[in-house]
Formats: C-alpha cells, sequence, structure tokens
C-alpha cells in the first residue's frame, strides 16, 4: 500500500507541475503579447514624435526612421521637437528635404525647446506649423566658416610648415598658411552661395518675401516672443498647443497617443560623432574639410 502512495503522490506532482509550467507559459505570452502591442506603435493609429538634439549632422539613421513614418500609414501626424544649436549645413538641408517628403503627405508641426539656431531653426521651417516657448532662443539664420592662423606662433617656435599644392587655393585657408585677399575672396563666395540657399529656405518655408528674410537673417538670435512677432515662428506654447492644433486645423483624433521614434542604435551613432569631434580639436587641415556649419553659440570674451 506505501509503495501504491507514493507513485500516486508522484503522478499527482508531475500532473500538477505539467498544469503549473502550463499556466505560467500562457501568462509570459500574455504578457508578452501585451507588452508587444504597447510598445509596437504600427499596432494602432498614433502620432509620431521626433526628438532633435544636440549638433545636426547628416545621420542617415535618422533619416531612415523619418522615411519609415512617412511611408507608415498607422502615423497621423509628426511632432519634431527641437533643441540643438544647430550644425553642418548638410545635416540640416537632409533633414529639411526629408521633413518636406512627409509634410506632403502628413501634417508635420515642429516645437522648439531651449534652442533652436541655425540649422536648427532650418530643420524646424520644414513643417507646417512652428511652435516657440516665450523664452526659446531661435534665429541666428546664417552660414560660418572658421578656420585659425598660427603661422606667427609657429615661427616663434622655431617650426616650419611646407605645403606642395596643385594651385593656390588647394586646401585653403589653412592654419598654416597666411589668408591672401584671393583665398579670403573664395572662401566668401562659398559661404555666400550657402547663406543664399539657406535664406530662400526660410523665404519659402515661412512664405515670406526673400529682402524681408535678408533684414532678419543679419546672424542675430530672437527669443521665442521676438520671433513670434517678426513672424519667424506661428505660435507660442508646447506640445498640448500642438495636439490642438492638429485636432482643430488637421482634423487629428486628440485621443491618439504620442509616440517617441528613435532611429537604430541612437547611442551608439551619438557616442561615435562626439568622438570623432574631440579627434579633430587637434590643428589639421581636417578642420576645414568638414564642410560648412550653420551653428549658433555665445561669444565668449
Amino acid at each position: 500500500m506505501e509503495a501504491d502512495y507514493l507513485i500516486d503522490r508522484r503522478r499527482l506532482k508531475r500532473r500538477i507541475a505539467f498544469w503549473r509550467t502550463g499556466a505560467l507559459v500562457l501568462i509570459v505570452a500574455a504578457i508578452g503579447f501585451g507588452a508587444i502591442k504597447y510598445s509596437d506603435p504600427k499596432s494602432s493609429n498614433y502620432i509620431a514624435r521626433l526628438k532633435i538634439t544636440n549638433v545636426i549632422h547628416n545621420d542617415l539613421e535618422r533619416l531612415a526612421a523619418i522615411e519609415t513614418i512617412r511611408a507608415d500609414e498607422d502615423v497621423k501626424a509628426l511632432i519634431v521637437r527641437i533643441n540643438s544649436p544647430g550644425g553642418t549645413v548638410v545635416g540640416g538641408e537632409a533633414l529639411h528635404k526629408a521633413l518636406n517628403r512627409v509634410r506632403r503627405q502628413k501634417p508635420v508641426i515642429a516645437i522648439m525647446d531651449e534652442l533652436a539656431t541655425s540649422a536648427g531653426y532650418m530643420v524646424a521651417i520644414a513643417s507646417d506649423r512652428v511652435i516657440a516657448h516665450g523664452g526659446t532662443i531661435t534665429g541666428s539664420i546664417g552660414v560660418l566658416m572658421q578656420t585659425a592662423e598660427v603661422t606667427d606662433l609657429l615661427n616663434k617656435l622655431g617650426i616650419k610648415v611646407e605645403a606642395i599644392k596643385s594651385s593656390p587655393l588647394k586646401a585653403e585657408p589653412s592654419p598654416f598658411s597666411k589668408i591672401t585677399p584671393e583665398v579670403r575672396g573664395a572662401t566668401k563666395i562659398l559661404v555666400d552661395d550657402m547663406y543664399k540657399m539657406f535664406v530662400e529656405m526660410v523665404s519659402k518655408g515661412r512664405n515670406m518675401e526673400i529682402q524681408k528674410v535678408r533684414e532678419l537673417a543679419d546672424g542675430r538670435v530672437y527669443t521665442g516672443r521676438m520671433a513670434f512677432k517678426i513672424g519667424l515662428v506661428d505660435g507660442i506654447g508646447g506640445e498640448r498647443e500642438a495636439k490642438n492644433w492638429l485636432t482643430s486645423k488637421k482634423k487629428i483624433d486628440k485621443s491618439l497617443p504620442v509616440i517617441d521614434i528613435r532611429p537604430e542604435n541612437s547611442v551608439k551613432r551619438w557616442l561615435d560623432y562626439a568622438i570623432s569631434l574631440i579627434q579633430k580639436t587637434s590643428i589639421s587641415e581636417r578642420l576645414i574639410l568638414d564642410g560648412l556649419v550653420s551653428v549658433w553659440h555665445p561669444q565668449i570674451r
């Protein structure tokens, strides 16, 4: 009798273990399905939110994310939050074009946070509406190309640098040679051409006369309140005002969730870019080969 009792107990334990395991698997599966459904924005209609922060550069992963937003029928609108001093002209231009492509298919609204200057403003104007906080710093419409000239210092240190070039303007301006009138003139033509492109972007994006844009685009910065008065932004507020506008003007359901869109490997990409900037702090001709920049920073004297 004791042997039969032990056998029955073991069978019962196996049955209990089987059903417990099965129940646990079902619970885990249900939780996993719920998590996937909640985290996957494609499970239902939603408003996408894309954050553009720090120094802007030509980011292929971010451009791919924007293209995904454009093609995703579940995305009913795009909110672009900008907190950037600007960056390279090419980086701003690429984002401007990508957002304009989205804009042709669904509403795009830009929200400026603490800072949206230079290339940051270039990105903002590729939207149906631009909103700034009252204390936002924006503007700084213009293009910058800087170089250093250290020939006198090198002479004092007894260091002589020679460059054998195919033509006088090759690798100019350079920190290792004096800036001649010819070099200055060629560089100015380059900057002026990019400035003209920026002004045309603002004129088209803000529906403003070219001459009016030139008057505002002297490099100065504006607060959000000032920018609103002169027509560089459409309103003062934040995400609440943005959603209200989408509801009232674009008939977007106010109950739709707003979900952040993050490009793949965003942390790794930013670390790689930061390292590349650190590597370029030494004086070398690479400094002048990275392209023009449209970036604002306060002068410290």
